[in-house]
């Protein structure tokens, strides 16, 4: 083999070695570059916040999630929040009976003259969340004009019912039917907020 020979079959393993090499590079640049950006095990949900680019996300999570952190940032940003009362466990409690009153229950509704009766019927975990939630709401719904709602608790569930007078408000509660009735009112919020503070029992 003359020198010609091998120099081109040195520079061949110099080109060969030298592509291996960038390859390598390739690869293990983002393994180190995610090991310079990565966050920690200990970093924060703020610190997450601070790398990422553009606008955030607004909702928090599962929409009871995002309840209780929503009534958390308000209590935290409160100074005269009384820490000694908050209680987050109960306003929990009524959000999972909420959860399972309109996913879990089931209601009939009949027209009698100037009344919508509804019944509305479900088991364990379910029965027990229409027992705590469906009259105490009928109380909140008594105090709309023209409406006169009462409720009673049957072993199988309750009974609701809604008079009134005006042709259109008893379409209108017909057409709302049970659930629409029960997410009817703005009294949730802040007896929400009132059950976090620790200043009420849940509904």
């Amino acid at each position: 083999m003359n020198s010609s020979d091998l120099n081109r079959k040195h520079r061949t393993k110099l080109l060969l070695g030298g592509l291996g090499i960038l390859a390598l590079l390739a690869i293990l640049y983002p393994v180190f570059s995610g090991m310079h950006t990565a966050a920690s095990p200990g970093e924060s949900h703020q610190a997450h916040a601070d790398h990422a680019d553009g606008a955030t996300p607004g909702e928090a999570g599962q929409s009871a999630f995002a309840a209780i952190a929503e009534i958390v940032a308000l209590l935290t940003a409160d100074p005269d929040t009384d820490w000694s009362k908050v209680d987050i466990t109960a306003l929990r409690t009524h959000l999972v009976d909420m959860d399972r009153l309109i996913l879990g229950a089931s209601a009939s509704q009949q027209t009698d003259g100037d009344t919508v009766i509804f019944q509305i019927s479900g088991e364990g975990e379910v029965l027990r969340a229409i027992h705590a939630m469906v009259p105490a709401h009928a109380r909140e719904l008594d105090k709309i004009d023209d409406w006169r709602v009462s409720a009673e608790a049957i072993p199988e569930g309750a009974i609701l019912k809604v008079s009134t007078e005006n042709a259109a408000e008893q379409e209108k509660v017909a057409a709302l039917g049970f659930f629409g009735l029960m997410a009817t009112g703005s009294h949730h919020q802040p007896h929400h907020m009132a059950m976090a503070k620790g200043d009420m029992m849940s509904h």
